[in-house]
């Protein structure tokens, strides 16, 4: 990719075109007012599987981007006029005001959702949507965001405080808890991501989160491998999960969360 600093190599083989031309794409729509692109999520953190996979992407420019980009942008990308090969984009604009600091907010400018299995989505009023998303995809793009153009993830996004991170996850983790729209191995996934993350400060990715909570939890290692198992089929043939015993896993996993919070004082 032009003008990259990552090795391209560090990328899964099946999405590096398509970045590729997201890339370019992005840079003819944002003109100087583009800062970075970079790949975050599961591309980030080397869990990437495709078929089953999202590709997320946080695209971070200038304040003085003409509104009119943001819609231009969202219809250079979408598909199918852009053909995701995953089963879908999910890109996230930030001004450089907003996301160079710490914030519990949503904050974007932009936040598209397009491709073969993703509701199309294209929003501009960060208002309307639960913040704790998009706080713990910059805890993540701060940690391992990917450069596919411009400055490293490190030098525009920051960190969130630690009280709003932890806030977010227990937010998440009582999305999942409710199990609305979410697969049920992503919900043990993300469960045992949330855990690790409390146990180290670190973001990992999912499989490797689900094998260090699963040696931790015997309990629940038969419904974590299970998790894992599923995880590794594409989505449309994701298998079952006993419906009681993944809504146990999470209250467990609530309460790892919160006895981290108390312990942070948060």
């Amino acid at each position: 990719m032009a003008h990259t600093r990552e090795d391209p190599r560090s990328l899964p083989t099946e999405p590096r075109p398509y970045l590729e031309e997201l890339v370019r794409r992005t840079r003819t729509v944002c003109g100087p007012h583009l800062v970075s692109v970079l790949a975050v999520g599961s591309l980030a953190l080397g869990d990437y599987r495709q078929g089953r996979s999202d590709i997320d992407v946080t695209v971070v420019v200038e304040p003085s981007l003409p509104g009119s980009a943001l819609h231009d942008l969202a219809g250079a990308l979408a598909h199918p006029h852009l053909r995701c090969p995953a089963a879908g984009l999910e890109l996230v604009v930030y001004g450089t005001d907003f996301v160079g600091r710490p914030s519990g907010a949503a904050g974007y400018l932009l936040d598209l959702n397009t491709g073969p299995l993703l509701p199309d989505r294209a929003d501009v009023d960060a208002a309307r949507s639960p913040a704790f998303w998009y706080v713990i995809d910059r805890s993540v793009a701060h940690q391992t965001g990917l450069t596919l153009f411009g400055r490293p993830a490190r030098e525009v996004i920051a960190a969130p405080d630690r009280p709003e991170l932890l806030a977010a996850i227990r937010a998440s983790v009582r999305e999942h808890s409710d199990g609305e729209g979410h697969l049920a191995d992503n919900r043990v996934l993300n469960g045992c991501r949330s855990v690790v993350f409390c146990r180290t400060g670190r973001w990992v990715a999912k499989r490797t989160a689900a094998r260090e909570v699963a040696l931790a939890e015997e309990e629940f290692r038969p419904l974590i491998e299970a998790a894992t198992h599923s995880f590794e089929r594409p989505r449309s043939s994701a298998l079952p999960l006993p419906a009681a015993e993944v809504r146990a896993f999470l209250a467990r996993v609530r309460e790892r969360v919160d006895q981290t919070v108390r312990a942070a004082g948060a």
